[in-house]
């Protein structure tokens, strides 16, 4: 019972360094070194680094387990070795488990995109918490989802539902790590400089007077009557762009030489006959 094995560098990994609380993740009887190894990479994609190991098959500590982090073998090292799971989560005042089915046991399910946010209240509220990722071929026994007050299931294909322990890992961090982020779903990678920032609609509007009163000057609104949804049309086409700074000085240059060019003569189509010798 109790920690079997610890090991511990007197050191922070930059990359961890967080006040937010982070749950533990406790892999149980974990079969494959690899697959450890792989499990503590994907924490650590998410600022995790608190990895617990209940009675892992091939023992510890295992070298495929470091060769496999890939750089997280800091996470595999700082790794605590429990010989059953009520050790490994005995100071937890929440505890989760990751199971395909409650194996007719009645707790709330999560999936992991609620999990991520209740994870943070439960840490912050609550106390401590982990998460339980059962062995790879059959997953968590009876005793050990009961231990958990949560069960968190993962919604995929029906037909096919077997994930790599590490997958799973990744999936529950990451909904976890996301939960607090604070990147935009979506955003425009501007270029380097001032230029490359999206335009501002100062900018959009100044291009799209100078279009509008070249086209006029053209007669290309030769309808009065159309020429508003003309407009419209013309300034939604640019704003569906998304143009940068850059972009609207381009057009505005491409404004002025179509419209300030010197008109050009059109060159004469070359015919078989022209082309005879008219002295012939």
């Amino acid at each position: 019972m109790g920690v079997a094995h610890r090991r511990l560098r007197d050191r922070q990994h930059p990359m961890t360094t967080t006040d937010t609380p982070k749950p533990a993740v406790v892999l149980v009887r974990p079969q494959l070194g690899q697959n450890i190894g792989m499990a503590a990479r994907a924490m650590l994609n998410c600022g995790l680094d608190d990895l617990r190991l209940v009675a892992p098959r091939d023992g510890w500590p295992n070298p495929d387990a470091t060769a496999a982090a890939v750089g997280a073998d800091w996470v595999v090292e700082r790794a605590r070795v429990y010989d059953d799971c009520r050790a490994a989560v005995a100071e937890m005042a929440r505890v989760y488990a990751t199971s395909a089915r409650p194996r007719d046991q009645v707790k709330r399910v999560l999936t992991p995109r609620a999990a991520g946010p209740d994870l943070h209240a439960a840490t912050r509220g609550d106390g401590p918490a982990a998460v339980l990722f059962g062995p790879e071929k059959a997953g968590l026994e009876n005793d050990e989802i009961a231990l958990a007050d949560t069960v968190i299931q993962v919604p995929l294909n029906p037909g096919f539902t077997s994930l790599n322990l590490a997958q799973a890992v990744l999936l529950v961090a990451y909904e976890w790590w996301t939960a607090a982020d604070v990147t935009p779903g979506e955003q425009l990678l501007a270029g380097a400089g001032p230029s490359g920032r999206p335009a501002t609609q100062a900018e959009l509007e100044g291009f799209f007077r100078r279009l509008e009163d070249s086209l006029e000057a053209t007669g290309y609104f030769n309808i009065p009557d159309k020429r508003p949804a003309m407009v419209r049309n013309l300034r939604n086409v640019f704003a569906r762009a998304r143009l940068t700074k850059a972009e609207v000085e381009s057009l505005q240059g491409v404004v002025s030489a179509l419209y300030l060019a010197p008109k050009m003569p059109r060159k004469r189509k070359r015919t078989a006959q022209s082309e005879e010798d008219p002295d012939g």
